[in-house]
């Protein structure tokens, strides 16, 4: 199997910076990747560093690493050192915070998909998310860290309502918010033909499931994907950043 891949931010339709930060980078063996999506938080400058940071800190540890994986080493190996990464990355955030009262209150979501041998590892913190689209279906592989997503959950609001609680997006984790990180993780079998993406919420804030799968059905390259979701999401209004980093496996 071989992978294309393909990524992009832009500031949205309404907001005048970029606090998101995308980052991928795809083997020489075109069957690895590391994706990566980050939604700084903080104000303009927080927010923008939080999110580099934190890309920069997850590119950095496990760029080296994904010529290393084997399957024999696909459970434990992989998911810790994604795990290190997001501690190097909630780190490097921290320090930044102590040295600038500026920056106090900055942090960042990161979702972050490390692909090996057939195998999608996906490590998450915030409310930025990974889908997969297998046979014209979306499926979202994430659970947002989010209040309203624990209100959901307990069953004190509908989906219906969701979009009119007005601290829609507060989140409950982010990197660099606290001393420890609580890390989601996952595995998800990747088969050929299948799409996986990842986005900030100014994506799925602008496009419904519907949208999203025809966009992704009518394209037949990562980029023209790419291209196509940013495109709708700004014909959308997106009211805020809108990142995306997409891999078609063939």
């Amino acid at each position: 199997m071989a992978a294309n891949i393909a990524g992009r931010s832009h500031t949205g339709a309404v907001r005048a910076t970029n606090q998101d930060w995308v980052a991928w980078h795809l083997g020489d063996d075109q069957n690895t990747a590391l994706m990566v999506v980050a939604d700084g938080m903080g104000g303009y400058q927080g927010g923008e560093i939080a999110s580099r940071v934190a890309a920069e800190a997850v590119m950095e540890a496990l760029v080296p690493e994904l010529g290393k994986s084997t399957a024999g080493d696909i459970d434990d190996g992989i998911s810790g050192r994604l795990q290190t990464a997001f501690f190097v990355a909630n780190e490097r955030i921290l320090e930044r915070r102590s040295s600038d009262p500026a920056l106090k209150k900055m942090g960042t979501t990161l979702v972050v998909v490390w692909l090996a041998d057939g195998y999608a590892h996906i490590a998450h913190v915030g409310d930025s998310r990974c889908y997969l689209v297998r046979g014209g279906h979306l499926s979202c592989l994430t659970r947002d860290d989010t209040v309203v997503q624990n209100m959901l959950d307990d069953g004190s609001i509908t989906e219906v309502d969701a979009p009119h609680v007005p601290f829609r997006n507060v989140l409950t984790r982010a990197v660099g918010a606290l001393a420890q990180v609580d890390v989601s993780y996952r595995r998800e079998l990747i088969l050929p033909g299948d799409t996986l993406f990842l986005c900030s919420d100014g994506l799925t804030n602008s496009l419904t499931d519907t949208d999203l799968e025809g966009i992704l059905t009518m394209n037949t390259n990562a980029e023209s994907m790419v291209d196509a979701l940013i495109e709708t999401a700004l014909t959308n209004q997106a009211s805020d950043n809108v990142s995306v980093v997409l891999l078609v496996q063939s």
